[in-house]
């Protein structure tokens, strides 16, 4: 209704806000307007930015302030663009989702498959008085970070003992060469 006043505007679009539940009130995140003239949009984002949507106080838009900001250079095209590029981006999401839910549900279901098969050849060998050994494989598998770090602390303190006990055998000779000089035997009379 502001923008009719204003000056002529060819296209419009407004994004509605995406509510899970509550009121059916007409709630907008953003929208976009081109006006035909240049001045006129510069004139009208200036005039009716940070002022109240709704002038009246009864209204549902009374406390709510446009923010509006002039595009330079930005044409409908830009917008349109944006759009279809969102649009074909969600859709390539819904399709990484569906064939994820699909993989992991085939993968569930082959496995519970492959159960039910080993299951009932474990029936069958044991009816024939076969021993049966389930088959599993074992694979080396990386450490993780808090191993590492264990490990490394480990061999610090292993060298740090090492360390200790070659300084107190290098004390200990040190004492017994020590004690032969300033100690010299006493002499029997």
């Amino acid at each position: 209704a502001g923008l009719s006043m204003a000056g002529h505007y060819t296209p419009l679009y407004i994004r509605k806000k995406k509510r899970k539940a509550g009121s059916n009130a007409r709630n907008f995140t953003e929208g976009w307007v081109e006006f035909r003239d240049k001045r006129v949009a510069k004139l009208v984002s200036r005039s009716l930015n940070n002022t109240r949507i709704g002038a009246k106080k009864r209204s549902i838009f009374h406390d709510d302030l446009w923010c509006m900001k002039y595009l330079h250079r930005f044409r409908w095209t830009h917008l349109s663009e944006r759009l279809a590029y969102e649009r074909l981006v969600r859709g390539q999401r819904l399709r990484a989702e569906v064939s994820q839910v699909k993989r992991e549900s085939n993968f569930i279901l082959q496995n519970v498959e492959k159960s039910s098969n080993m299951e009932h050849l474990r029936q069958i060998k044991q009816q024939k008085g076969q021993e049966w050994q389930e088959k599993s494989w074992h694979f080396t598998q990386r450490q993780t970070e808090q191993e590492i770090q264990q490990s490394k602390a480990g061999k610090r303190e292993r060298r740090n003992l090492k360390r200790m006990a070659e300084i107190q055998t290098k004390s200990e000779s040190n004492i017994s060469l020590l004690a032969k000089i300033f100690n010299p035997p006493a002499e029997q009379v």
